[in-house]
Protein backbone atom coordinates (compact mmCIF):
# COMPACT_ATOMS: atom_id res chain seq x y z
CA UNK A 1 0.00 0.00 0.00
CA UNK A 2 1.34 3.65 -0.80
CA UNK A 3 -0.01 7.53 0.55
CA UNK A 4 -0.31 10.58 -0.45
CA UNK A 5 -1.50 13.13 1.70
CA UNK A 6 -2.98 16.70 0.72
CA UNK A 7 -4.87 19.87 1.69
CA UNK A 8 -8.59 19.11 1.18
CA UNK A 9 -9.67 21.65 -1.11
CA UNK A 10 -13.75 22.05 -2.73
CA UNK A 11 -14.82 23.30 -5.89
CA UNK A 12 -14.70 22.14 -9.27
CA UNK A 13 -12.24 21.97 -12.16
CA UNK A 14 -13.57 24.23 -15.10
CA UNK A 15 -15.08 22.49 -18.29
CA UNK A 16 -12.09 23.91 -20.77
CA UNK A 17 -9.40 22.79 -18.11
CA UNK A 18 -10.86 19.46 -17.73
CA UNK A 19 -11.55 18.83 -21.68
CA UNK A 20 -7.76 19.44 -22.16
CA UNK A 21 -6.88 17.47 -19.40
CA UNK A 22 -8.63 14.29 -20.95
CA UNK A 23 -7.11 15.19 -24.85
CA UNK A 24 -3.43 15.49 -22.46
CA UNK A 25 -4.32 12.52 -20.71
CA UNK A 26 -5.19 10.17 -23.64
CA UNK A 27 -1.47 10.95 -25.49
CA UNK A 28 0.32 10.10 -22.16
CA UNK A 29 -1.35 7.17 -21.52
CA UNK A 30 -1.32 6.20 -25.13
CA UNK A 31 2.30 6.67 -25.06
CA UNK A 32 3.17 4.65 -21.99
CA UNK A 33 0.38 1.81 -23.07
CA UNK A 34 1.32 1.92 -26.68
CA UNK A 35 4.87 1.20 -25.98
CA UNK A 36 5.41 -0.60 -22.34
CA UNK A 37 2.14 -2.07 -22.23
CA UNK A 38 -1.09 -1.90 -19.86
CA UNK A 39 0.64 -3.42 -17.11
CA UNK A 40 3.12 -0.67 -17.12
CA UNK A 41 0.49 1.61 -16.35
CA UNK A 42 -0.91 -0.16 -13.43
CA UNK A 43 2.59 -0.11 -12.25
CA UNK A 44 3.28 4.10 -12.50
CA UNK A 45 -0.66 4.74 -11.29
CA UNK A 46 -0.09 2.44 -7.85
CA UNK A 47 2.95 5.09 -7.24
CA UNK A 48 1.58 7.98 -5.59
CA UNK A 49 4.41 9.98 -6.74
CA UNK A 50 4.21 9.43 -10.57
CA UNK A 51 0.11 9.99 -10.19
CA UNK A 52 0.97 13.47 -8.43
CA UNK A 53 3.31 14.37 -10.90
CA UNK A 54 1.00 13.55 -13.76
CA UNK A 55 -1.73 15.44 -12.07
CA UNK A 56 0.81 18.35 -12.36
CA UNK A 57 1.29 17.61 -15.68
CA UNK A 58 -1.98 18.40 -16.76
CA UNK A 59 -2.80 21.68 -14.89
CA UNK A 60 -4.21 20.25 -11.46
CA UNK A 61 -3.00 22.28 -8.26
CA UNK A 62 -0.06 20.31 -6.73
CA UNK A 63 -0.49 20.40 -3.16
CA UNK A 64 -4.32 20.05 -3.99
CA UNK A 65 -7.28 16.82 -2.51
CA UNK A 66 -8.82 17.50 -5.99
CA UNK A 67 -6.05 16.20 -7.49
CA UNK A 68 -7.10 12.62 -7.11
CA UNK A 69 -10.82 12.86 -7.73
CA UNK A 70 -10.26 15.13 -10.99
CA UNK A 71 -7.04 13.18 -12.40
CA UNK A 72 -9.26 9.69 -11.49
CA UNK A 73 -12.05 11.36 -13.07
CA UNK A 74 -9.42 12.02 -16.39
CA UNK A 75 -8.54 8.08 -16.79
CA UNK A 76 -11.74 6.87 -16.25
CA UNK A 77 -12.71 8.51 -19.12
CA UNK A 78 -9.76 8.08 -21.39
CA UNK A 79 -9.25 5.01 -20.57
CA UNK A 80 -12.81 3.15 -20.45
CA UNK A 81 -13.44 5.11 -23.93
CA UNK A 82 -10.45 2.96 -25.14
CA UNK A 83 -10.25 -0.43 -26.43
CA UNK A 84 -7.31 -1.25 -24.02
CA UNK A 85 -7.10 -4.11 -21.80
CA UNK A 86 -7.22 -1.70 -18.67
CA UNK A 87 -10.15 0.03 -17.00
CA UNK A 88 -11.40 1.83 -14.33
CA UNK A 89 -14.28 1.97 -11.81
CA UNK A 90 -15.15 3.84 -8.79
CA UNK A 91 -14.90 7.72 -8.46
CA UNK A 92 -16.23 9.99 -5.58
CA UNK A 93 -19.17 9.86 -3.48
CA UNK A 94 -22.47 7.81 -5.22
CA UNK A 95 -19.86 6.73 -7.67
CA UNK A 96 -17.89 5.01 -5.54
CA UNK A 97 -21.20 2.64 -4.30
CA UNK A 98 -21.30 1.71 -8.03
CA UNK A 99 -17.73 0.04 -8.05
CA UNK A 100 -18.93 -3.44 -8.16
CA UNK A 101 -21.45 -2.79 -10.75
CA UNK A 102 -18.86 -0.83 -12.70
CA UNK A 103 -16.50 -3.26 -12.06
CA UNK A 104 -18.88 -6.26 -13.81
CA UNK A 105 -19.50 -4.46 -16.71
CA UNK A 106 -15.92 -3.48 -17.74
CA UNK A 107 -14.58 -7.11 -16.68
CA UNK A 108 -16.68 -8.61 -18.77
CA UNK A 109 -15.16 -6.38 -21.85
CA UNK A 110 -11.47 -7.76 -21.04
CA UNK A 111 -12.47 -10.90 -19.56
CA UNK A 112 -11.38 -10.38 -16.02
CA UNK A 113 -12.12 -12.39 -13.18
CA UNK A 114 -15.29 -9.88 -11.93
CA UNK A 115 -15.94 -11.28 -8.77
CA UNK A 116 -12.32 -11.40 -7.65
CA UNK A 117 -11.74 -7.81 -8.64
CA UNK A 118 -15.16 -6.70 -6.02
CA UNK A 119 -13.83 -8.62 -3.37
CA UNK A 120 -10.47 -6.35 -4.03
CA UNK A 121 -12.04 -3.59 -3.95
CA UNK A 122 -14.49 -4.14 -0.69
CA UNK A 123 -10.71 -5.46 1.16
CA UNK A 124 -9.66 -2.64 -0.18
CA UNK A 125 -11.69 0.20 1.68
CA UNK A 126 -11.68 -1.96 4.68
CA UNK A 127 -7.95 -2.09 4.90
CA UNK A 128 -8.26 1.74 4.35
CA UNK A 129 -10.79 2.29 6.49
CA UNK A 130 -10.83 -0.53 9.60
CA UNK A 131 -7.54 -1.91 9.60
CA UNK A 132 -5.98 1.20 9.09
CA UNK A 133 -7.62 3.89 11.90
CA UNK A 134 -5.40 7.12 10.73
CA UNK A 135 -8.48 9.22 11.37
CA UNK A 136 -9.32 10.20 7.52
CA UNK A 137 -12.75 8.81 6.23
CA UNK A 138 -12.55 7.26 3.05
CA UNK A 139 -14.90 9.62 0.18
CA UNK A 140 -13.36 8.45 -2.90
CA UNK A 141 -12.76 4.74 -4.59
CA UNK A 142 -11.07 4.02 -8.13
CA UNK A 143 -9.49 0.47 -8.93
CA UNK A 144 -7.75 0.46 -12.52
CA UNK A 145 -7.91 -3.05 -13.31
CA UNK A 146 -6.53 -5.76 -16.30
CA UNK A 147 -6.79 -9.03 -16.54
CA UNK A 148 -4.25 -9.84 -14.17
CA UNK A 149 -3.12 -6.68 -12.59
CA UNK A 150 -4.86 -3.83 -10.29
CA UNK A 151 -4.45 -0.90 -8.70
CA UNK A 152 -6.94 0.92 -6.11
CA UNK A 153 -6.20 4.62 -5.72
CA UNK A 154 -8.42 6.07 -2.63
CA UNK A 155 -8.62 9.33 -0.75
CA UNK A 156 -10.43 10.26 2.45
CA UNK A 157 -10.48 13.17 4.83
CA UNK A 158 -9.71 14.53 8.13
CA UNK A 159 -12.50 17.48 8.37
CA UNK A 160 -10.53 19.13 11.29
CA UNK A 161 -7.09 19.30 10.19
CA UNK A 162 -8.67 20.06 6.67
CA UNK A 163 -6.23 17.23 4.61
CA UNK A 164 -6.93 14.76 2.28
CA UNK A 165 -4.88 11.42 2.09
CA UNK A 166 -4.59 8.99 -0.74
CA UNK A 167 -4.31 5.28 -0.69
CA UNK A 168 -2.56 3.23 -3.60
CA UNK A 169 -3.16 -0.37 -3.21
CA UNK A 170 -1.54 -2.73 -5.40
CA UNK A 171 -1.00 -6.46 -6.38
CA UNK A 172 2.49 -5.40 -7.98
CA UNK A 173 4.01 -4.23 -4.70
CA UNK A 174 4.44 -4.06 -0.97
CA UNK A 175 3.54 -1.26 1.25
CA UNK A 176 5.02 2.22 1.09
CA UNK A 177 3.50 5.18 2.30
CA UNK A 178 4.15 9.06 1.48
CA UNK A 179 2.36 11.52 3.08
CA UNK A 180 3.40 15.38 4.22
CA UNK A 181 2.09 15.00 7.78
CA UNK A 182 3.20 12.46 10.29
CA UNK A 183 -0.08 11.45 12.82
CA UNK A 184 1.01 10.89 16.63
CA UNK A 185 -1.00 7.66 17.12
CA UNK A 186 -2.92 5.59 14.96
CA UNK A 187 -4.67 2.17 14.77
CA UNK A 188 -2.18 -0.01 12.51
CA UNK A 189 -3.27 -3.46 11.76
CA UNK A 190 -1.64 -3.54 8.32
CA UNK A 191 1.47 -3.72 10.23
CA UNK A 192 3.94 -6.63 10.43
CA UNK A 193 4.45 -5.83 14.09
CA UNK A 194 -0.13 -6.40 14.44
CA UNK A 195 1.04 -9.91 13.00
CA UNK A 196 0.44 -11.56 16.27
CA UNK A 197 -2.60 -9.17 17.03
CA UNK A 198 -4.55 -9.82 14.13
CA UNK A 199 -3.84 -13.28 14.77
CA UNK A 200 -5.45 -12.95 18.83
CA UNK A 201 -8.29 -10.89 17.19
CA UNK A 202 -9.09 -13.69 14.91
CA UNK A 203 -9.05 -16.24 17.57
CA UNK A 204 -11.13 -13.85 19.95
CA UNK A 205 -13.98 -13.71 17.22
CA UNK A 206 -13.86 -17.09 16.41
CA UNK A 207 -13.58 -18.64 19.97
CA UNK A 208 -16.52 -16.04 20.74
CA UNK A 209 -14.54 -14.70 23.53
CA UNK A 210 -15.69 -11.10 22.76
CA UNK A 211 -18.90 -11.87 24.60
CA UNK A 212 -17.20 -11.53 27.91
CA UNK A 213 -16.11 -8.10 27.80
CA UNK A 214 -18.06 -5.04 28.19
CA UNK A 215 -17.87 -3.04 24.98
CA UNK A 216 -19.23 0.45 23.88
CA UNK A 217 -22.90 0.44 22.65
CA UNK A 218 -22.19 1.53 19.16
CA UNK A 219 -20.71 -1.87 17.78
CA UNK A 220 -22.33 -4.15 15.85
CA UNK A 221 -23.22 -6.88 18.30
CA UNK A 222 -24.97 -8.45 15.47
CA UNK A 223 -21.80 -7.96 13.07
CA UNK A 224 -20.01 -9.73 15.21
CA UNK A 225 -22.42 -12.29 16.00
CA UNK A 226 -22.06 -12.99 12.35
CA UNK A 227 -18.41 -13.42 12.20
CA UNK A 228 -18.65 -15.49 15.03
CA UNK A 229 -21.20 -17.96 12.71
CA UNK A 230 -18.97 -17.79 9.64
CA UNK A 231 -16.03 -18.75 11.67
CA UNK A 232 -13.71 -16.80 9.25
CA UNK A 233 -10.38 -18.17 7.79
CA UNK A 234 -8.33 -15.40 7.70
CA UNK A 235 -8.00 -11.57 8.78
CA UNK A 236 -8.70 -10.41 5.65
CA UNK A 237 -12.40 -12.88 5.53
CA UNK A 238 -13.33 -11.03 9.01
CA UNK A 239 -12.60 -7.69 7.60
CA UNK A 240 -15.07 -8.56 4.40
CA UNK A 241 -17.79 -9.56 6.91
CA UNK A 242 -21.04 -6.90 6.50
CA UNK A 243 -21.08 -4.26 9.53
CA UNK A 244 -17.22 -5.36 11.16
CA UNK A 245 -16.61 -1.42 11.06
CA UNK A 246 -13.91 1.04 12.97
CA UNK A 247 -15.82 0.82 16.60
CA UNK A 248 -15.49 -3.38 16.54
CA UNK A 249 -11.76 -3.71 14.81
CA UNK A 250 -10.99 -1.20 17.27
CA UNK A 251 -12.51 -2.67 20.61
CA UNK A 252 -11.31 -5.62 19.41
CA UNK A 253 -7.84 -4.78 19.26
CA UNK A 254 -7.18 -3.46 22.77
CA UNK A 255 -8.71 -6.67 23.80
CA UNK A 256 -6.09 -8.28 22.20
CA UNK A 257 -3.54 -6.06 23.68
CA UNK A 258 -5.15 -5.67 27.44
CA UNK A 259 -6.16 -9.02 27.86
CA UNK A 260 -3.87 -11.20 25.58
CA UNK A 261 -0.50 -8.72 25.73
CA UNK A 262 -0.27 -8.63 22.16
CA UNK A 263 0.14 -4.91 21.09
CA UNK A 264 -0.78 -3.26 18.29
CA UNK A 265 1.00 -0.55 15.87
CA UNK A 266 0.39 2.69 17.02
CA UNK A 267 3.49 4.03 14.34
CA UNK A 268 1.53 6.25 11.66
CA UNK A 269 2.65 4.17 8.16
CA UNK A 270 3.04 6.99 6.10
CA UNK A 271 6.77 8.51 5.43
CA UNK A 272 6.79 11.82 4.61
CA UNK A 273 5.25 20.52 -9.85
CA UNK A 274 4.29 21.58 -11.98
CA UNK A 275 4.48 21.91 -16.35
CA UNK A 276 1.31 23.50 -17.62
CA UNK A 277 0.23 25.96 -14.44
CA UNK A 278 -2.66 25.54 -12.18
CA UNK A 279 -6.32 25.87 -11.98
CA UNK A 280 -6.40 28.46 -9.26
CA UNK A 281 -3.29 29.92 -11.46
CA UNK A 282 -0.65 28.98 -8.80
CA UNK A 283 1.91 28.92 -9.00
CA UNK A 284 0.88 30.31 -12.40
CA UNK A 285 -2.37 30.36 -14.82
CA UNK A 286 -2.83 27.42 -17.30
CA UNK A 287 -1.24 28.37 -20.58
CA UNK A 288 -4.06 27.60 -22.77
CA UNK A 289 -2.23 28.05 -25.99
CA UNK A 290 1.17 26.07 -24.76
CA UNK A 291 -1.60 23.08 -23.18
CA UNK A 292 -3.40 23.06 -26.71
CA UNK A 293 0.42 22.70 -28.08
CA UNK A 294 1.26 19.80 -26.27
CA UNK A 295 -1.84 17.86 -27.03
CA UNK A 296 -0.66 18.67 -30.88
CA UNK A 297 2.73 17.45 -30.44
CA UNK A 298 1.82 14.07 -28.47
CA UNK A 299 -0.78 13.50 -30.56
CA UNK A 300 1.94 13.09 -33.20
CA UNK A 301 3.97 11.05 -31.18
CA UNK A 302 1.42 8.75 -30.86
CA UNK A 303 0.70 8.60 -34.73
CA UNK A 304 4.37 8.48 -35.85
CA UNK A 305 6.09 7.03 -32.75
CA UNK A 306 8.76 9.70 -33.04
CA UNK A 307 10.51 8.39 -29.45
CA UNK A 308 12.94 10.63 -29.64
CA UNK A 309 10.69 14.05 -29.52
CA UNK A 310 8.79 12.09 -26.84
CA UNK A 311 11.43 11.68 -24.63
CA UNK A 312 11.70 15.76 -23.58
CA UNK A 313 8.29 15.24 -21.95
CA UNK A 314 8.73 12.21 -20.27
CA UNK A 315 11.84 13.22 -19.11
CA UNK A 316 9.74 16.57 -18.08
CA UNK A 317 7.48 13.73 -16.21
CA UNK A 318 10.21 12.31 -14.47
CA UNK A 319 11.55 15.84 -13.29
CA UNK A 320 8.86 16.35 -11.38
CA UNK A 321 8.24 12.91 -9.94
CA UNK A 322 12.05 13.66 -8.70
CA UNK A 323 10.86 17.07 -7.29
CA UNK A 324 7.92 15.57 -5.32
CA UNK A 325 10.09 12.76 -3.79
CA UNK A 326 12.65 15.39 -2.88
CA UNK A 327 9.80 17.40 -1.19
CA UNK A 328 10.41 20.93 -3.01
CA UNK A 329 7.55 21.80 -5.08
Amino acid sequence: MRLIELPLHYGKTPPWLFRRMVKLANCIVGIIIEEFGERELIVRLSDPIFFQALSNILGFDWNSSGSTTVLTAVLKEVLNSRDWDIKVAGGKGVNALKTPEEIRMLAEKIDADADELIKISRLSAKIDNVALQDGYDLYHHTIFFTRKEWCVVQQGMNVQSRLARRYHLTSLDCQNIITQRIEREVLNLISNKSRECRKVILDIVRDGEFRRFKLPKRIDWKALERAYNLQPESFEDLLLIRGIGKSAMRALALIAELVYNTPYDRMDPAKFCFALGGKDGVPYPVDIKTYDEVIDFLKNVLSQKKLDEFRSIYERLVQVQASLRSGSP
